[in-house]
């Protein structure tokens, strides 16, 4: 029986609780929380999980073998620290951590420790994104040209991070989920019109191919839209996560070029065809998050999205961060 301890059980930590304690052979046996109300609602759902205030009672327990951070980015070092020093699994909620210096210690500990990480990037686990990772594998897409991202919502305003912070982790490690290939270069501008941190922003990421990314991620938009653009040589693809039924549609449109020695005269036609919607999985992404997680501990297999993969999300994001003090020049990765 592998026993989960989760620290922090706010907006996200239900679902996680609720998740791990769902797999077989798994057991969530504790949870820390600092407010009293929580503490009292998780006795009525789940009578046989300990509550606590203080993180320790669970980083230290000699019975608990995973401990899961769904706490504010500011805690997630030191609580994961202590936790691998400990001998625990440690599940992150995305972004790994505030810092690169501190994801960088936090992925050496693990290895030093013989302990695996995990951050949450759970729109791996998607079967609309999965299904994407199947397009691209198999070049229906062909040379993929552009990647264009917009993720946009009214609120909810984090109080500690901006907006790239909030919602760009999503993109960068869907991105790089699915290209396989890391940016050389990255840059932002955005502007705060509530408080001091930026609630909007535009990034544009840049490769050593002829690929192209680019993101828009707002907390000011009147409408939610989750919607992603994938450009490629041969075919398109338009992935909507609002849509309830379908999520991905590939379209075989593109451009065919004649070039004579003449450039005055090239000739670009347009190709318009079909348009497909694949069937994709619908079961509940951080379900099969955990017991991925689960998995890979038990039969000593890195995870897609292990520690190493939330550094490099963290690596942009402090990229973003350079670049928006600096009205988006763009910054070397």
């Amino acid at each position: 029986m592998i026993k989960v301890g989760v620290v922090g059980y706010g907006y996200w930590g239900p679902n996680i609780v609720r998740n791990f304690n769902s797999l077989d052979d798994v057991q969530v046996t504790a949870v820390c929380d600092q407010n009293d109300k929580v503490h009292k609602a998780i006795s009525k759902l789940y009578p046989n999980i300990k509550t606590t205030a203080d993180s320790k009672d669970i980083t230290d327990s000699s019975d608990i073998d995973i401990v899961a951070v769904v706490t504010p980015v500011s805690t997630h070092f030191e609580i994961a620290k202590r936790a691998l020093e400990n001998g625990k699994h440690v599940f992150v909620e995305k972004p790994f951590t505030a810092t690169v210096a501190q994801g960088q210690e936090l992925v050496e500990l693990g290895a030093q420790k013989n302990l695996k990480i995990m951050v949450d990037h759970t729109f791996l686990f998607t079967g609309a994104v999965n299904k994407l990772k199947e397009i691209i594998d198999d070049k229906q897409l062909g040379d993929i040209y552009y990647y264009d991202s917009t993720r946009v919502n009214l609120g909810l305003f984090q109080h500690d991070v901006n907006v790239i912070w909030d919602l760009a982790p999503h993109d960068f490690s869907i991105m790089r989920y699915l290209l396989g290939e890391d940016p050389v270069s990255i840059s932002a501008c955005g502007k705060s019109h509530v408080y001091e941190y930026a609630n909007i922003a535009y990034i544009s990421v840049n490769f050593n191919s002829n690929l192209i990314a680019h993101f828009n991620v707002n907390w000011l938009s009147p409408v939610k839209i989750r919607n992603t653009l994938i450009g490629g040589e041969k075919k398109m693809v338009v992935w909507d996560d609002i849509s309830p039924d379908e999520k991905v549609k590939i379209y075989d449109k593109g451009i065919d070029v004649n070039s004579p020695s003449d450039r005055y005269k090239l000739l670009v036609s347009y190709r318009s065809g079909d348009v497909w919607v694949p069937k994709v999985n619908q079961t509940e992404a951080l379900k099969l998050e955990s017991q991925y997680f689960v998995d890979c501990i038990s039969n000593n297999i890195t995870p897609i999205n292990d520690g190493l993969a939330g550094l490099e999300v963290v690596k942009m994001l402090e990229a973003c961060n350079e670049s928006l003090k600096n009205d988006g020049k763009p910054v070397k990765l």
